[in-house]
């Protein structure tokens, strides 16, 4: 694969001149992806796109940058199976000189020297390392400690006989384990969780929240390699890949930001589910045995990585009967590839159990082996111990009451408030 340039400059002269997208003629009628109205039925939006446009549809992301969004299933599939064709390098952009930089979609964009852009033969030795350094956790362990955490946090908030699943539980929970997989002293897992939920924010504090998260990784990276432990870190410091100790702080940062907001998501959907949907309904079905159910079709009709920004072409081609230009930004829409009419199943229940759906991508830059089983563990686990220990647990709104928050890109809650018996701290 040919060499992406170094990382542009955004020019500060976004908007001078007529707007890009007049340069591209299939994009005189594009759906314009930004703005709170578009978010509103996702569903509905994708397959209003899907009849007017088909399996690729012509797109403006905010400010009116052309793009293309890939919803048809096959053509996700094509697009993240062929990483010659269609690269992670964001440097490859043929829209840089129109960008600004404040663009609102800059932290999806903006190169960093991550395993999120690297290509070819550097990908496969940083995701190699990261895959290998996973795959090391012994699975009960994990299992103990999600336990662990899940009853760490029920505990603050048993007593009241309600709580808010969202901001209680769902989204602690994975920064929580995150940190101890890490081998972060207990003294130091509230604070981290503090500042990986603040880092996810769009205020003056979630840069502050980044800077202490990413001195907190170097400290723990200079410290693991003055004295190796039984966590991710050393695993990466000593992996064969021989990763620099700034590979390892910036994939870390990575892996955590991975795993914070989807995972999180994930859990809070499946509650959502489990306690709106008679199929999953907790108090009149319960049990352990449709969590992992719940979780499978959530990722199928709520997927809470709804989008992803994205693969830049190579060189021009053909995609979905639409000709793709050198450098063209690809949005890949993996949830409207996962309602694709053309491969959903036919009897709807089977999304319960059918794992072939793309909410973990594709391809050798989809979600690295074993990350997708690691998160199910943790996802699980936490819905497990919710109906061990609140087995009268119900919802404390009407289900038409709970709002998703306005993103094309992540699908999640803004709340969800349940009420239960009051219980007594483990």
């Amino acid at each position: 694969m040919t060499n992406a340039p170094s990382p542009p400059e955004p020019s500060p002269q976004a908007h001078a001149g007529r707007p890009l997208w007049e340069d591209y003629p299939d994009h005189r009628d594009a759906v314009r992806f930004y703005g709170p109205e578009i978010a509103k039925d996702p569903a509905v939006l994708y397959d209003e796109m899907r009849r007017l446009h088909g399996p690729v549809a012509p797109i403006l992301l905010d400010g009116d940058i052309p793009a293309w969004f890939v919803l048809g299933y096959r053509e996700v599939h094509y697009v993240t199976g062929n990483p010659r064709w269609f690269a992670r390098d964001c440097r490859r952009w043929n829209a840089w000189d129109h960008v600004p930089g404040d663009w609102p979609l800059m932290p999806y964009v903006g190169w960093t020297p991550s395993v999120m852009f690297t290509e070819g033969a550097e990908h496969q030795r940083r995701a190699g390392a990261i895959g290998d350094a996973l795959d090391a956790l012994d699975r009960t362990e994990l299992s103990m400690i999600c336990e662990q955490v899940a009853d760490g946090l029920i505990d603050g908030f048993t007593g009241e006989g309600q709580a808010d699943l969202i901001a209680d539980y769902a989204h602690r929970i994975p920064a929580g384990v995150v940190a101890r997989m890490f081998g972060l002293p207990e003294s130091d897992v509230a604070s981290l969780v503090e500042d990986v939920l603040a880092s996810l924010d769009v205020d003056e504090s979630a840069a502050r929240a980044h800077q202490r998260l990413h001195a907190r990784m170097q400290a723990l990276v200079a410290d693991r390699r003055a004295h190796p432990a039984d966590d991710v870190p050393s695993r990466l410091l000593a992996h064969p890949a021989g990763l620099t100790d700034d590979e390892v702080v910036i994939d870390l940062l990575v892996m955590m930001s991975a795993a914070q907001a989807p995972t999180g998501n994930w859990i809070g959907n499946a509650l959502r589910l489990m306690l709106v949907d008679d199929e999953f309904s907790i108090t009149l079905q319960g049990g352990r045995s449709s969590a992992g159910e719940a979780l499978n079709e959530v990722l199928w009709k709520n997927t809470p990585t709804q989008n992803f920004i994205g693969r830049w072409a190579v060189q021009a081609c053909e995609v979905g009967g639409r000709r793709i230009r050198r450098g063209d930004l690809l949005v890949l829409g993996l949830a409207a590839a996962n309602t694709d009419p053309r491969v959903q199943p036919e009897c709807p229940s089977d999304t319960s159990v059918n794992r072939a759906h793309m909410s973990f991508g594709h391809g050798e830059h989809g979600c690295p082996f074993p990350a997708p089983e690691l998160a199910e563990t943790i996802a699980r686990t936490a819905i497990e111990v919710l109906l061990d220990r609140l087995p009268d647990i119900e919802l404390d709104t009407a289900a038409d009451d709970l709002r998703w928050r306005p993103s094309v890109w992540m699908r999640g809650l803004y709340a969800l408030p349940v009420r239960f018996s009051p219980g007594v701290r483990l």
